[in-house]
């Protein structure tokens, strides 16, 4: 079980990126997938899910209506859309895959983490 994100880069205020969540090893129907992300100086923060299987999305609310999870199925892959961004948005983005059975909310139930992407907006 492989997670592989990618997509960050450096963007000013305002600006947008998609983060990419590419899976393998497994599908998204057995498992969904959340986005969180790691600023400096900071605890971790969940900041979007999907699950398929409770067809139900999360996201936080310093992000809504500015990010859109998404996903692929034919590619196995989950999108971050981020619109908007914010000099507070710079972090470190992380996605992870949560077994079926837990809403994709239960944040303790994640068992696989792809290696981050650093996500950089400037002021």
């Amino acid at each position: 079980v492989q997670l592989q994100a990618s997509g960050g880069g450096l963007v000013q205020t305002g600006g947008s990126l998609r983060l990419s969540c590419a899976a393998f090893g497994f599908t998204l129907d057995d498992y969904g997938i959340g986005w969180f992300r790691r600023a400096p100086g900071k605890e971790r923060e969940a900041v979007s899910c999907f699950s398929s299987y409770h067809s139900t999305t999360y996201s936080a609310e310093s992000v809504k209506g500015r990010f859109t999870i998404s996903r692929d199925n034919a590619k196995n892959t989950v999108y971050l859309q981020m619109n908007s961004l914010k000099p507070e948005d710079t972090a470190v983005y992380y996605c992870a895959a949560i077994y079926r059975r837990w809403p994709c909310s239960t944040w303790s139930r994640y068992d696989y983490w792809g290696q981050g992407t650093q996500v950089t907006v400037s002021s």
